[in-house]
């Protein structure tokens, strides 16, 4: 499944519950990051927008309409490991607490 990673600064965090109310956009598989908890030292938040061609599509059109700052594919992919990195962390740990 393909994704779209914008970076949104913390001051203008409310534009992320505007793009994620659009009913496409919705659909899709919505993750959202504060920089800090990614060990990241930036006072923005990430939005990753999973799914569809035509959620990624409307999900960039309203982004650019926005003024969000979609990440170039070099810097969305090191965001989307450590995303996967802190999931696959906490299945981890709950997994330890049905043991």
């Amino acid at each position: 499944m393909s994704y779209v990673i914008f970076k949104v600064k913390s001051a203008e965090a409310g534009k992320i519950n505007t793009i994620i109310q659009d009913d496409t956009v919705g659909r899709q598989s919505i993750v959202i990051r504060d920089a800090h908890s990614l060990d990241i030292k930036e006072d923005v938040s990430y939005l990753k927008i999973e799914g569809s061609p035509e959620g990624l599509k409307r999900a960039e059109e309203l982004a650019k309409e926005l003024g969000m700052k979609k990440l170039p594919e070099k810097k969305a992919q090191k965001i989307h490991e450590k995303i996967k990195e802190q999931e696959d962390a906490a299945a981890t740990g709950m997994g330890m607490i049905f043991d």
